[in-house]
């Protein structure tokens, strides 16, 4: 027989009829629960053993019941509906560093200058050019100003500098030269005293008097008739100067200058001024001054009795 007659076609469709029953009453028994069977039994007083499809019944312990209360997981409210979505768990490797596109060259863009205008007013073209190049001058002129300052300042530094120097050297030879003058000052001093004591060595001796100074020749003051106490002490006085003077070597031997002296008893001198008389020069005058300050103390033991405080004598080289 052939398929595709009706005989044929109509037993087929029986057969796909009967198929799909099967099929939707298998699903209705698997959605029916189990306790629905057991309570069908049960009802129709079947043995129980005769049921293909029973309920898993609980495990069961022996002893007293203990009463509970569900917690933690267990006692959780049941989980959403799967209709909720899940957050997205984050990737705990991190993504690969993104590497910039290497710069493209640009291409320098090129400003288009506006076109001239078809009538350019020459005169404002020139105003400008003129205003420019005065401008030019006037900043070349400053430039130039700036760079004579600039050099004049240096000039009068170096020539500031070089006066200062020539000075230093100038100062630096008056020093020597004074104390080149000092020492030769110092040396005929020290001569002059080396002299003058080698002649007092030579001719030391006793002129009978106590505490008068030598002299070649016994004195009475001013070599006048007086021979008394009061001559012999202007006599001493005078030799003592005479032992304490040195003077420059051009005094003129035949002429005397009158000296003022203030002293304390004792002899010791405070002051010693020249007459405004006096015939010598300055330098003459200053040594005359000096050797009575260098005697420091006058004759003064045995003369207490003529003792003077002020004392004016003539005193002759």
């Amino acid at each position: 027989m052939r398929a595709d007659s009706p005989k044929g076609t109509s037993k087929a469709v029986v057969l796909s009829a009967v198929l799909h029953l099967g099929i939707v009453g298998f699903l209705a028994l698997a959605v029916v629960p189990c306790s629905f069977y057991e309570n069908l039994f049960e009802t129709l007083h079947l043995p129980a053993s005769w049921n293909p499809i029973t309920c898993t019944k609980p495990v069961s312990l022996q002893g007293e019941i203990i009463e509970a209360e569900l917690v933690g997981v267990t006692g959780a409210p049941p989980p959403k509906s799967s209709a909720t979505k899940a957050k997205p768990v984050p990737e705990t490797v991190p993504p690969p560093p993104s590497v910039p596109p290497p710069p493209s060259e640009e291409t320098p863009k090129i400003k288009t200058l506006p076109p001239p205008p078809e009538h350019p007013d020459t005169k404002d073209q020139e105003k400008v050019v003129a205003e420019g190049i005065q401008k030019a001058e006037d900043a070349k002129k400053e430039q130039e100003e700036k760079q004579r300052q600039r050099a004049a300042e240096l000039d009068a530094q170096a020539a500031k500098q070089k006066k200062l120097e020539e000075q230093k050297k100038i100062d630096e030879l008056f020093a020597k030269m004074d104390a080149a003058d000092k020492s030769v000052k110092a040396a005929q001093s020290k001569a002059n005293q080396a002299k003058q004591q080698l002649a007092d060595l030579k001719n030391a001796q006793d002129n009978g008097v106590d505490n008068v100074p030598y002299a070649a020749q016994k004195q009475t003051g001013s070599n006048g008739p007086d021979a008394g106490l009061r001559a012999q002490y202007l006599a001493a006085i005078q030799n003592t100067l005479k032992q304490n003077w040195v003077g420059p070597d051009n005094m003129p031997a035949n002429q005397q200058c009158l000296l003022h002296i203030v002293q304390l008893p004792g002899g010791q001198v405070v002051s010693a001024k020249v007459d405004s008389s006096c015939p010598f020069d300055e330098a003459g005058r200053k040594s005359v001054e000096d050797a009575a300050m260098r005697a420091n103390e006058l004759p003064y033991k045995g003369f207490e009795s003529v003792f003077s405080r002020n004392v004016d004598m003539f005193f002759k080289p």
